[in-house]
């Protein structure tokens, strides 16, 4: 891309593009882990209230979960249409999907207002925003990548690098309306605001991405889609999805562990809310860069070298993550969040935005890698709620079990990393996945 001139058409789409996936994916994530730290700080005592707090706290995580579960259906819907209609206007209902639920979780009445059907509601629209957010990934991490013509896993983490900007910015608003209101005032209506705004970033975001054209790839091969793009995933390449589930689940986990869980358990330890937010807002706004400069280096060493070295460190790090939460120190707290959301995570989390687009051929490619960047998002949801019931049963000493979890789920990604190769040169525009990546009886497209 060095020899295109600025004015270029598609340089001017690529950086269309790119912008559209990266903002996208911020308005999606904002409202999908807004969901996350509302469900450790908030909707326990909100929607609720009728159980004890640890058992609350479970109950919260349940229906956070209840989103990641309702993504592989969203990436299942989304991809097939993806793959025979294109990825542009699939991101556009994705986007809209996801403004509209999170809106109306700002206005839903609470528990004390009409019982258990509040926790209902909120249970649906969390299916809402995990259908919308499972559609959403694959086309934008799509439109950045078969825009591009070099530097793939660059311009494809744009769209990962979205998720901690929107957690940056779920974060902050959920803290500064806490900081700004008194504890009851924050509880009673204060929490609503964050949700309720995410019109107005609907709104930006819909006029961002009209502007970015289909991808040249998928016009190119539009004659050649397959009419059931799941089943030509299920039935003629298992191999290469139950592999990218395996190389992504350890980043998820890690992910529901530092952004999730780790909330709830700070703030159960006797760390201040705000402390243990303000943590998690810097952290986050460092993986931005992180992930980001993790896949320009894959693009150079390969996107195997960089998640292999973050699994490993990862599986290391999950023994020693509890016990500096343990210390009581928030400066240690913080330096817990940085080392594990800002550095080692990236590693493991950035180059997948390219890794599951190249494993897959371009008649299915919305599917496939929508397929297995959601099943593997599964870790993300579930563990939070695994976490807080081992805690539970254990009466708040479960935190070796933990790490023992995180380190067999980086194991099992090492193991399916070097089982699956180095994807970082193959051809996008290929109609067949490259041998490497693919079943045995998988045709090559070399």
């Amino acid at each position: 891309m060095p020899n295109l001139p600025v004015t270029s058409p598609n340089r001017i789409q690529l950086r269309r593009a790119v912008a559209s996936s990266f903002l996208g994916s911020v308005i999606e994530y904002y409202d999908f882990l807004l969901y996350a730290t509302a469900s450790a700080v908030v909707f326990s005592k909100v929607f609720f209230s009728s159980l004890d707090p640890l058992t609350a706290t479970v109950a919260s995580f349940g229906t956070f979960a209840t989103g990641y579960l309702a993504r592989p259906l969203g990436g299942a819907i989304f991809g097939h249409f993806g793959d025979r209609l294109g990825r542009k206007r699939m991101l556009v209902l994705s986007m809209t999907l996801m403004g509209v639920a999170s809106f109306l979780i700002g206005l839903l009445p609470t528990y004390a207002q009409i019982g258990v059907l509040a926790p209902i509601a909120l249970v649906v629209l969390r299916i809402l925003q995990g259908v919308a957010v499972g559609g959403e990934w694959g086309g934008a991490v799509l439109m950045s990548a078969e825009h591009a013509t070099s530097r793939r896993g660059l311009w494809a983490s744009f769209t990962n690098a979205g998720a901690p900007f929107g957690m940056v910015l779920s974060t902050a608003a959920l803290g500064g309306t806490a900081a700004v209101l008194g504890e009851e005032e924050f509880l009673s209506w204060g929490w609503r605001v964050p949700f309720l705004i995410s019109v107005v970033l609907l709104a930006v975001g819909l006029f961002v991405r009209l502007r970015v054209e289909e991808t040249p790839v998928f016009k190119a091969a539009a004659d050649h889609g397959s009419r059931a793009p799941l089943l030509d995933v299920l039935r003629h390449h298992p191999r290469t999805l139950l592999l990218g589930v395996g190389v992504g689940l350890s980043a998820f986990v890690a992910q529901g562990t530092l952004t999730t869980y780790l909330i709830a358990y700070g703030v159960r330890a006797g760390f201040p809310r705000p402390d243990v937010l303000n943590g998690l807002t810097l952290s986050s706004a460092l993986a931005v860069l992180s992930i980001i400069g993790w896949s320009a280096l894959s693009d150079r060493v390969g996107r195997r070298p960089v998640v292999l070295a973050g699994a490993l460190l990862m599986a290391v790090f999950g023994f020693v993550l509890f016990p500096m939460v343990d210390a009581g120190s928030v400066a240690v707290l913080t330096v817990a969040l940085v080392l594990g959301q800002a550095v080692i995570h990236p590693m493991m989390y950035g180059p997948l935005a390219a890794l599951y687009t190249e494993v897959f051929a371009t008649r299915s490619r919305y599917t496939g890698a929508s397929m297995g960047y959601q099943l593997a998002g599964l870790g993300a949801g579930l563990a939070p709620l695994l976490f807080a019931q081992l805690d539970a049963s254990t009466g708040g000493g479960g935190t070796m079990m933990i790490s023992v979890i995180i380190a067999a789920s980086c194991l099992l990604t090492v193991v399916c990393l070097l089982a699956l190769g180095e994807t970082s040169r193959r051809d996008l525009t290929a109609v067949a996945p490259a041998a490497r990546a693919t079943d045995p009886a998988e045709p090559s497209s070399t």
